[in-house]
């Protein structure tokens, strides 16, 4: 190939010069975009590496006894006996404000073999070691809010044993007959290394269908990018043909072409990713951030993604140009487009169907489930591309019904190019379109998910403001009312009530707990009457209960002999008042489980991590809808392009630039309208099919006001998209356009 000719090929004008810095420019922002999700999802695995010890629940209950082979036994619950080879681990989650802190209870006997992750030997009781977040949060706050509840600071928590820089992660020391008496102590040789745990498919399907949601207007835009400026790069092409290149050496020079700006656009989108890495680090998931040195794409795969894309583009133009059919006469023979047939729909059927079949598989048969994150994704990803294959069918049924309906000159011409050419027509929009289809998906999952939200305050529902733990059994009620008369002194506290049992809560039939009559009103009750002794239902306590819980009369003239099995503190309301009760509870040595108001519940379910993880979703589909956004610029652009000497010679025999202007608009406007519908549609299809598979019953209902957002917001970038070409259709319609030599 002569260096000369390949020259004058490639940079022969100006106007050469910005067709590759379009294309390097496109291929930059895909190949950037690509290595921070890959960075996301190995500082995403990394993270969950780290933190998977604090979903060890345990492996062997201390109350239940267990036979010789392992099985659980009939009879009352006997003590199994701590060994150097075990620890008893205590697992909970306290609250601090709206934050929930991972706490490891932890008893050992001396000189045990267990390695605990991140501490060198496990604290003696009365210490703890924090993460340093969390020191820093003990640090920054008074002691009666938070710092009392674990005793003396032993220690930080190493790195590795943390899944990120903000995880509020404890480890205290406590005795065994501490543990013993909560309800939850278990006894652990080792330390779980699974990362997921139960939530292991709903966790990775919605990362990896979030990775899909970017990924797919990505790949659109660097497939647009390297088709920038076809129609001047054919005419060149042609000349080549004229003076007697073969076509396969054009179709060589077009692969050389369309392979330098794409390999310095990749580089340079590697260079991009490096420098974007800290700041996409610093977006937390599930309430931590990942740790910078885990949000990496390693080299190997960044020279990967360079080679591959800048091949793929070479690939792709050299076929093109080969499709194209340059002839020798100086001139290209019209490219006419395959009608779209129906044929194109079979993609997005599969897609449906494979999404089907998981969500009917975790209904009749619970051993589908391993298939039901495989189907689930690949199901979305056919579907996606689905809608890209029967975009153009759709595209030419509408531009058809616009032909036979037309009455304006711009109409005409729209709908008859949209007809002749509809898959390059709506490659312009096929990103936007994604990103609809995206973001309804996403509307679809959050509108299912719910709020857990606190009941409001009314008789025979705990009050939101009221704080409450159980009584370990070993401890009289001199004791406990002691602790109740402290806490009451505390600043902030309104009252404390102590609930008595028959027997301990979880030891006997009965589920009914008295309080003096008086105490009643404190708890959220109405007026007890004459009776000196009340009774209520233990589900008062539970932070899900809605209805309210109705108070009887006990036949009984006092509370001795009975058992003190829960306190109850109400508060002011206030932040610190909540975290003061919480902490004077869990410090006060009588208490069995951690400080709890009703608030607790929205904070520690599942929920609010399937709404963080959604929410990051939408991150992700604000990307891509902005990347969509530059892909509709760039194929509009390169339309106009691609035919200033047809719009030239109508501007010549007097159309306005106007009009010319509502070709352009039209142009973009239908195929975007035909799928828009579609796309929402589908959206919340494949929304409901993947919350039908995960269970719960849960079903979507309408979107939230974020959808219409998003949705508005997509429009109008398609709209901005638009208008910024219009000073091209001037400037590319003169009189110099229109010259044939």
């Amino acid at each position: 190939m002569n260096p000369a000719v390949l020259k004058m090929a490639l940079l022969g004008s100006r106007s050469s010069w910005g067709r590759m810095a379009g294309i390097g420019g496109g291929v930059a922002i895909g190949v950037c975009l690509v290595l921070l999700l890959w960075s996301a999802a190995n500082g995403l695995a990394q993270r969950d590496a780290r933190g998977a010890w604090l979903r060890e629940m345990g492996q062997t209950s201390v109350n239940v006894p267990l036979a010789a082979d392992g099985r659980t036994v009939n009879g009352p619950p006997e003590p199994i006996p701590l060994t150097p080879e075990t620890i008893l681990l205590g697992s909970l989650q306290d609250v601090f404000r709206d934050q929930v802190i991972s706490h490891r209870d932890i008893a050992a006997l001396p000189g045990a073999t267990v390695k605990i992750p991140g501490i060198a030997a496990p604290p003696a009781p009365g210490q703890y070691y924090a993460s340093p977040a969390l020191q820093r949060l003990i640090e920054s706050t008074p002691a009666g809010e938070l710092g009392d509840r674990y005793g003396k600071f032993a220690g930080v928590i190493d790195d590795s044993a943390l899944p990120g820089p903000d995880a509020l992660v404890v480890i205290s020391g406590a005795t065994e007959a501490q543990l013993r008496q909560g309800p939850a102590a278990m006894l652990v040789t080792e330390f779980t290394t699974n990362p997921y745990g139960e939530s292991a498919g709903l966790y990775r399907t919605a990362l990896l269908v979030g990775g899909i949601a970017v990924l797919f207007p990505v790949l659109l835009l660097v497939s647009i990018a390297t088709g920038l400026g076809a129609a001047q790069r054919r005419e060149r092409f042609a000349t080549l043909r004229l003076i007697g290149a073969s076509p396969r050496l054009v179709a060589g020079m077009a692969a050389v072409e369309t392979a330098i700006p794409s390999l310095a656009g990749a580089l340079l989108g590697v260079v991009m990713a490096v420098a974007f890495r800290p700041a996409a680090a610093q977006i937390p998931v599930n309430g931590t951030r990942v740790f910078l040195a885990d949000f990496t794409f390693g080299a190997g795969f960044a020279v990967t993604a360079v080679v591959l894309v800048s091949a793929a583009c070479a690939l792709v133009a050299a076929r093109r140009t080969a499709r194209t059919g340059i002839g020798p006469l100086g001139a290209t023979r019209a490219m006419t487009e395959k009608t779209p047939t129906v044929w194109r729909a079979v993609p997005l059927l599969a897609g449906l169907a494979g999404m089907a079949t998981g969500a009917v598989l975790t209904k009749v048969d619970t051993d589908g489930i391993p298939w039901t994150s495989a189907l689930l994704i690949g199901g979305f990803a056919l579907t996606s591309v689905g809608i890209v294959t029967i975009g153009p069918w759709l595209t030419r049924m509408v531009s058809t019904i616009g032909l036979h309906r037309a009455r304006r000159a711009s109409t005409v011409i729209a709908a008859s190019r949209i007809r002749q050419t509809p898959v390059a027509t709506f490659r312009s929009v096929s990103g936007l379109v994604i990103a609809v289809f995206m973001v309804s998906v996403f509307a679809g999952g959050i509108s299912a998910i719910g709020t857990v939200e606190t009941p409001e305050a009314r008789p025979g529902l705990l009050l939101p403001t009221s704080v409450y733990a159980l009584v370990a059994p070993a401890y009289t009620p001199g004791q406990v009312a002691s602790v109740a008369r402290s806490t009451k002194e505390l600043a902030g506290i309104r009252d404390t009530t102590i609930g008595y049992a028959k027997t301990p809560l979880g030891q006997g039939d009965t589920m009914d707990i008295y309080i003096a009559a008086n105490d009643a009103p404190s708890l959220g009750f109405g007026d007890p009457g004459s009776d000196k002794i009340v009774s209520f239902d233990a589900s008062f306590l539970n932070a899900w209960t809605s209805t309210p819980v109705s108070l009887a009369a006990a036949p009984l003239v006092s509370l001795e002999g009975l058992v003190p099995v829960v306190m109850v503190v109400r508060t002011d309301g206030t932040p610190a008042a909540i975290d003061r009760a919480r902490t004077a509870l869990d410090a006060s040595g009588v208490t069995a489980t951690p400080g709890t108001s009703p608030a607790d519940l929205a904070i520690m379910s599942n929920t609010r991590l399937i709404q963080g993880l959604a929410a990051h979703a939408y991150i992700g589909v604000f990307v891509a809808v902005v990347v969509a956004g530059i892909s509709l610029a760039v194929s509009t652009a390169a339309a106009i392009l691609d035919r200033k000497r047809v719009l030239g010679l109508m501007r010549l025999m007097g159309m306005p630039v106007s009009v010319l202007r509502k070709v352009i608009v039209q142009e973009a406007a239908v195929p975007l309208l035909a799928v828009l519908l579609l796309s929402v549609g589908l959206g919340f299809l494949v929304a409901w099919l993947m919350i039908s598979s995960f269970g719960g019953g849960r079903t979507i209902s309408w979107p939230s006001t974020e959808y219409y957002a998003a949705l508005s917001f997509s429009l109008l970038l398609a709209l901005a998209a638009v208008a910024a070409t219009f000073g091209l259709v001037r400037s590319n319609t003169a009189i110099t356009a229109t010259r044939f030599e």
